[in-house]
């Protein structure tokens, strides 16, 4: 438990740069757009790419506080036992969900980003850094899905 308390911490902290980073960046926007009267260049591209990360890691932080929306109408129905295996299988089938769509088809979308070199317009940063997230994220919600499992958690 010691070590997922140090990845939520972790993951806490850099969602709040992320969000520090992104109120900054809006700030700058709105300051160079209508005091300067220039808006700055590169502030949009930035906004976009850090909220994605935000959603991407948000989802993942959220997933291991254990907080994500959920439809309890068949758990409500089953006993404590048939609860638990319920919880089991549905952790099982976000394992599957995350190692397919997530790890596997976010590698498959970094690794194309970066076999053909694009890159954003306005920062001029390799796309496949952007894309990063969704493997990474994919590998932090079957990391919490599995410890939820081990450590009977559900």
């Amino acid at each position: 438990m010691e070590l997922r308390k140090r990845v939520d911490c972790i993951l806490g902290m850099v969602l709040a740069i992320i969000m520090a980073v992104m109120v900054v960046n809006v700030l700058w926007q709105v300051f160079t757009r209508f005091v300067v009267g220039s808006p700055s260049s590169f502030t949009d591209e930035l906004a976009r790419y850090l909220m994605i990360w935000v959603g991407v890691l948000g989802a993942a932080y959220i997933s291991g506080r254990r907080m994500h929306v959920a439809i309890d109408l068949l758990p409500a129905k089953l006993n404590k036992e048939g609860q638990i295996k319920l919880k089991i299988f549905i952790n099982w089938i976000i394992i599957v969900f995350c190692f397919f769509a997530l790890i596997v088809g976010g590698l498959r979308l970094v690794y194309i980003t970066f076999t053909l070199g694009q890159y954003s317009p306005a920062l001029q940063i390799p796309l496949a850094v952007v894309y990063l997230v969704i493997p990474i994220s994919g590998i932090l919600i079957i990391y919490y899905k599995l410890s939820d499992i081990i450590n009977k958690q559900l």
